[in-house]
């Protein structure tokens, strides 16, 4: 029995050697020369913490009157405005992303983004219908950020929301490093 045992083991380990060694045919073709090569982002500019925008100045043009609370960590912030479900503003920093991927996943979701420019830098601003949720996205080479606000649960929306998205925006592309 125990010569049995060895033997099936033994065959299964050959086996498992002959199959992970190929097919036995020509083994000049390689799979995996037919998928292209990967492609390493380059980094664009540094966009600094939270966009190189201070709490004040996102106080001041998004609206927000006192802020509650702040979340701040390596790729983005968020400002909330005192009050249940009040108005909030979101920076975040996107490397090696297409924006193209943010702007088919906006338009998936019924909404018809604009194209922009910020200080000669491609993107796309989108609000909802009832305009209480803007998303502002700029690309810089192949990375992007995007501001977003919204006006909360229970704020009033703005008729321009995509304007503080925008202001923002500006002042992040000025403050590139």
């Amino acid at each position: 029995m125990r010569r049995m045992t060895s033997a099936i083991v033994t065959g299964t380990a050959i086996a498992a050697l002959l199959t992970a060694c190929g097919s036995g045919g020509d083994s000049t073709s390689d799979t995996s020369s037919m998928r292209p090569p990967m492609k390493v982002a380059a980094l664009g500019p540094f966009v600094g913490e939270c966009g190189g925008v201070t709490d004040d100045e996102v106080r001041d043009i998004g609206g927000l009157g006192q802020i509650s609370a702040e979340y701040k960590n390596s790729v983005g912030c968020n400002w909330q405005a005192t009050g249940l479900d009040g108005a909030s503003v979101t920076f975040a920093s996107y490397r090696g992303s297409p924006l193209g991927r943010e702007k088919a996943w906006v338009t998936a979701q019924g909404r018809n983004p604009e194209t922009i420019d910020v200080g000669g830098h491609a993107g796309f601003q989108d609000a909802t219908p009832d305009g209480s949720i803007c998303d502002l996205a700029v690309q810089l080479g192949d990375d992007f950020f995007e501001w977003s606000t919204s006006s909360g649960l229970f704020g009033t929306a703005n008729a321009t929301p995509c304007d503080k998205n925008r202001k923002l925006a500006e002042l992040t592309v000025q403050r590139l490093k």
